[in-house]
């Protein structure tokens, strides 16, 4: 057991990382659960079809509403604190919807609530997670530790807790909730044992939030190589949000695949993120990461163009294998970049900032995807998302240079 544990937490990562790791493991185990039993809960209490797409709004809405918020504040609190703090409210949370359901008195406006505030309270969770890594491990060692916090996400909450969250959903509605408030409540204690240095924020300064937030802002703007990975985030996220938010109906009626085959699809690429996980070690002793992330987006454009011409869904398993270690691999770099680039006090200012990227890109996306799939077709999506990615790539191929050096331009703002 011992040579497992170093195998995946080296000793030089520190104890603070192995209480980390250990905390994102229970907790997006908790959260894999509930990716299948959410839905499943709202489709149990109602046959709208507006209330049932409200649930997926009120998941993704919380980033885009609460996220510079939650930067901000984790740039001038305890971040041991707030994490606390966001995941005893999801306890809390889940506990009350357990004891609804158990009581047989949930509605489908408590249901939703429920779901609303846990997007809430992870946002501030998961953000100020990202800021304590670097805390925790020396900055040579951000690509592994990010690595193996990454295998988890795919492993627990993509594979392995979806698939638990049906069958205990099957077996009682309040199973799964009850066992993603049992795995939430362990990631707490976890985390409350971890010890964090001081994050820079000067003792005594002065200045509201949205001053905070816009000195993110600026930082963000001033440094290149930050900047143009934020505006290849989002560009990427919005090509990848065109396709994806028509991927079920390109499963059938492109590939031919019932509902089963589009949940094989999925899969199929988490276990390629599995792959990129057990080749990332060797990659980044090899390969830089400025020309990982160029690599990989040549990948993602080339996806595209595949998906689009392809009506086999044994190519196309192929393909999404194939995406599924570049989505892992690029995922992983980007934030070991992002990580040793910004400075520990704007850790959670920049990071929000990317998250704003990220899910507006996907948001944008979604709307542009499902209006080139209701007038030209279901294969409009995946022919937009491969002409806006390789122009994106041939504009920006020189600036994705500077990402390769971007903990070598530290950049200071004034407030």
């Amino acid at each position: 057991m011992s040579r497992l544990v170093e195998t995946i937490a080296p000793t030089r990562l520190g104890a603070g990382y192995r209480r980390l790791l250990a905390s994102s493991w229970a907790t997006n185990l908790g959260d894999g659960i509930a990716i299948a039993a959410g839905p499943l809960l709202v489709a149990s209490l109602t046959d709208n079809p507006f209330l049932i797409s409200l649930a997926a709004l009120l998941r993704w809405a919380p980033p885009l509403v609460f996220g510079l918020y939650a930067g901000a504040l984790s740039d001038r609190l305890d971040r041991r604190m707030i994490m606390v703090v966001a995941n005893l409210a999801r306890t809390v949370i889940v506990g009350v919807l357990v004891i609804t359901l158990l009581t047989d008195t949930l509605s489908i406006t408590g249901a939703l609530l429920a779901l609303s505030l846990l997007s809430t309270a992870e946002v501030f969770a998961d953000n100020t997670a990202a800021t304590v890594l670097p805390m925790l491990v020396d900055r040579d060692d951000l690509a592994l530790a990010n690595s193996r916090l990454q295998a988890g996400f795919i492993t627990l909450n993509q594979l392995v807790g979806p698939a638990i969250g049906a069958a205990l959903f099957a077996a009682g509605t309040a199973w799964p909730f009850l066992s993603q408030a049992v795995l939430v409540a362990l990631g707490v204690i976890f985390v409350s044992r971890i010890a964090l240095p001081a994050h820079g924020r000067a003792t005594g300064s002065t200045g509201n939030l949205w001053q905070d937030i816009a000195e993110g802002f600026r930082w963000t703007l001033h440094h290149a190589a930050v900047r143009t990975l934020v505006l290849t985030i989002l560009i990427f996220n919005i090509t990848f949000g065109a396709a994806w938010a028509v991927l079920v109906l390109y499963a059938s009626k492109r590939l031919g695949m019932g509902p089963v085959g589009f949940g094989l699809l999925t899969t199929v690429s988490a276990v390629g993120g599995l792959l990129g996980t057990a080749l990332y070690g060797w990659i980044t002793q090899r390969v830089s990461l400025g020309n990982i992330m160029r690599i990989g987006l040549v990948i993602e454009t080339l996806t595209h163009l595949a998906l689009a011409m392809t009506t086999s869904p044994w190519l196309a398993s192929a393909i999404f294998f194939v995406f599924g270690a570049h989505a892992f691999i690029w995922g992983t770099t980007s934030i070991t970049v992002r990580q040793r680039a910004v400075p520990s006090e704007l850790q959670g200012r920049v990071g929000s900032v990317n998250m704003i990227a990220t899910y507006g890109g996907l948001v944008a996306g979604s709307a542009i995807g499902g209006t080139l799939a209701e007038h030209h077709g279901v294969t409009a999506p995946f022919w937009f998302a491969f002409v806006g990615s390789a122009a994106f790539v041939v504009l920006l191929w020189r600036e994705l240079t500077r990402i390769a050096h971007a903990d070598e331009q530290p950049e200071v703002v004034a407030a």
